[in-house]
């Protein structure tokens, strides 16, 4: 921009131009010109069309013009269109009044379309010979308008996010005295806004958690945690107790110094009692409240840490109750569930504050036992545990005997590792539960190497069959009156590779812990059933043969199918089969065992009772189950003590059976002289090595004749009775 002269809206280009040689117009300018080089504000003179005669170096940076673009610019329509009209009207009311001034702001449109902000004086200056147009004095508020619209801005987004915000906030001063609270903090804690302001955070603070903030405050002013976040709980002014999340932001001024706190607060409550239940259930049994098995090696871990730093003893205890199948299958389910929940509270009470009681799963449970002066004190423990069960429980109007058994693993500071204890412990319930149930046993070193050959000899037996390694071996049942051979035993036989003859009261426990039984079983019924049509005949009459079964085989509902199978494969007479089960085996579930023993008897195969008199059947049982045998215990057999009871309780044993029309068989004979006692008290039949152990297949024909030939009894008054398809009919 260049000075120059114009009159009129509309005079420019070549007129202005050559009115700037006009020596006189240059010299008016020139104190102008001096002015505006030397000043930081925006000067323009406009002619009375509003069009420029002159501006200054600031003004040609800000329209962004040069000299020679902008004499003769028409100023006015620079004007941002929506300040243009109101503008241009205050202009032109100007030009009529010479001295006159306006204050104006607005906005400027650049030829690169920048908008602008100016705020200026225009004063009608026509009447001034140095100046002759209206002088236009301005500034650039371009930035300062941004950085005000800016700062409205943030005002209006702090408003929202705080006092409209939904989470509580609070401001304090370095003393905790509250500046300032939002709706949602006063809605928290059940204040006012007026009862707030001006007091400290003790007015809703718990009484225990007063101190956190003061504290939290105090690293701050030292500088140690500008943000910091913490938990502590409120009392609302209702008096409800709540949990509150609180984050800590340290407010600094431009000296760097703290000038306030600034907080934000969430309610976790619910959230907190929520992550609890959670975790809770994450770590404890539903059904008892006792600790699972995640929270229970966790507490392992730390009692082991403890032992090692202080010293001391430690134990896991793993309970196991005895037959808790026969309460699901005889009482349900929902008996079941109650008696472990009682099962559980009589834990709690045996148990010590430092103690930790855990559901293993199904009818297991761990007692982790800390803080012992040896390791005999966990033997107590459990003795106590069993005293506890072993008092009647009374669910429903049901009153029953659960008892249980405890394996035991001990550890002390020098053990170096605990993980494997609940193994230990599980290894020394094996061996509780093969005693007979009911009883603690410690464990020791030993029994990992049995538990080893155990599993080792499991796997092996897994592959027996196939590889030809099991057979069935015979042992003759005898017609004590006369001597003859009636029927057999057939007894399972297991020739390992390596370890020779292992014998069934190893293997057969074995098997019953997996699957393989139903195999096992499958194979003996085969074998008895083929054995069958080989067995020599006694007196003309072909022997029955007896099958025994573990508790597994006889409550496995295709039992029946398998028996009608092997018998019509091998066309043996139903009959001629009895399946051996014990009177315990019986009586695990007395409503299903009559079903099978029932749809047994409509195939024509009888069932006998191993074992009779070990077990605790009662008399109204035994009719029910109408077994077409008993055989007598050896205990009966050979007692420790011979005397005139233990012959009348065999003699009882014996009627009982005559009275029922039940076979009796005496099991383990072994010498003439039981014999002779037995057939004092008209025992009819008996089995034991006294004639044979069991023999091979192959091996029959040759005892057979040996029995013949050189009978271990002498039978002056021999009797031709047999023990056949009549006596069987008679048993019926």
């Amino acid at each position: 921009m260049d000075h120059s002269e114009g009159e009129g809206r509309g005079e420019r280009g070549p007129h202005v131009a050559h009115r700037l040689s006009d020596p006189v117009v240059a010299e008016r300018f020139a104190a102008l010109e001096t002015v505006g080089h030397n000043s930081s504000d925006v000067i323009v003179v406009l002619n009375h069309g509003g069009f420029v005669l002159y501006g200054n170096p600031v003004a040609q940076q800000f329209f962004e013009l040069s000299a020679e673009e902008g004499v003769g610019t028409d100023a006015l329509g620079l004007i941002h269109p929506e300040d243009r009209e109101r503008v241009v009207e205050r202009f032109l009311s100007l030009m009529e009044r010479p001295g006159g001034s306006i204050r104006e702001a607005l906005r400027i449109v650049t030829p690169s379309g920048v908008v602008k902000d100016l705020e200026l004086v225009a004063t009608n200056s026509f009447d001034n010979p140095a100046i002759g147009g209206i002088l236009v004095n301005g500034q650039d508020v371009t930035q300062r308008n941004r950085d005000q619209r800016e700062l409205v801005s943030l005002a209006e987004r702090f408003r929202v996010a705080f006092a409209e915000n939904m989470a509580p906030m609070t401001f304090t001063d370095l003393e905790d005295r509250i500046i300032d609270v939002n709706d949602a903090m006063c809605e928290m804690v059940g204040y006012a806004r007026e009862e707030l302001v001006g007091q400290d955070s003790t007015i809703f603070t718990y009484t225990e958690d007063v101190g956190i903030t003061e504290e939290s405050h105090r690293r701050a002013l030292a500088g140690e945690t500008p943000q910091t976040r913490y938990v502590k709980r409120y009392r609302r002014k209702d008096g409800r107790i709540i949990t509150v999340e609180v984050s800590r932001a340290t407010a600094v001024g431009p000296d760097g110094q703290p000038q306030y706190f600034v907080f934000s607060e969430r309610d976790v409550t619910e959230e907190r009692t929520m992550t609890a239940e959670l975790s809770k259930r994450a770590l404890h049994d539903p059904l008892t409240g006792l600790a699972n098995r995640s929270l229970f090696e966790d507490r392992l871990a730390h009692a082991h840490a403890r032992a090692r730093r202080h010293g001391g003893y430690g134990a896991v205890l793993l309970i196991d109750l005895d037959d808790f199948k026969g309460v699901n299958d005889t009482y349900g389910h929902v008996i079941g569930d109650e008696l472990l929940a009682a099962i559980a509270d009589r834990l709690r009470r045996v148990a010590r504050s430092t103690d930790t009681l855990c559901r293993f799963g199904g009818d297991e449970f761990l007692v982790l036992v800390e803080e012992m002066a040896g390791g005999g004190e966990a033997r107590a423990i459990a003795e106590r545990i069993l005293e506890e069960m072993a008092a009647p429980f009374s669910l429903r109007g049901t009153t029953f005997v659960q008892r249980a058994s405890v394996g035991v693993a001990v550890f002390d500071p020098s053990a170096e590792d605990v993980s494997t204890l609940v193994q230990s412990a599980d290894i020394a319930l094996y061996e509780a539960k093969r005693q007979g149930r009911g009883r603690v046993v410690v464990f020791t070193p030993s029994m990992h190497l049995e538990a080893v050959s155990r599993f080792t000899l499991a796997q092996d037996l897994s592959r027996a069959l196939e590889r030809d390694e099991m057979s069935m071996a015979f042992q003759p049942i005898i017609d004590l009156a006369n001597g003859e051979v009636v029927g057999y035993e057939s007894l399972m036989r297991w020739r390992h590779p390596e370890r020779g003859a292992v014998p069934p009261d190893v293997f057969i426990p074995l098997a019953e812990q997996s699957n393989l039984i139903y195999d096992l079983g499958a194979f003996a019924l085969r074998v008895a059933a083929e054995a069958m049509n080989r067995l020599p005949r006694s007196d003309g009459y072909p022997p029955y043969v007896t099958v025994n079964l573990s508790a597994r085989q006889f409550h496995d509902r295709n039992l029946p199918d398998l028996v009608r199978r092997a018998l019509r494969l091998h066309d043996v007479a139903p009959h001629r089969l009895l399946l051996e089960i014990t009177e315990s085996v019986a009586l695990e579930d007395i409503t299903e065992s009559l079903a099978i023993i029932e749809e047994l008897a409509t195939l024509g195969v009888g069932v006998a009772l191993d074992d009779f008199g070990t077990g605790f059947s009662s008399l109204s049982y035994l009719v029910q189950l109408r077994p077409r045998a008993i055989k007598i215990d050896q205990s009966f057999v050979r007692p420790a003590a011979p005397s005139p009871q233990s012959d009348a309780i065999l003699e009882l044993i014996l009627l009982l059976g005559r009275k029922l029309g039940v076979m009796m068989i005496a099991e383990g004979i072994e010498t003439p002289a039981q014999y002779h006692r037995l057939r004092g008290v008209n025992c009819r039949y008996g089995q034991g090595f006294l004639w044979s152990p069991a023999v091979g297949l192959d091996e029959v024909e040759d005892l057979i004749t040996r029995l013949s030939e050189s009978p271990p009894i002498d039978h002056s008054r021999r009797r031709r009775g047999r023990m056949n398809e009549r006596h069987v009919a008679e048993a019926d």
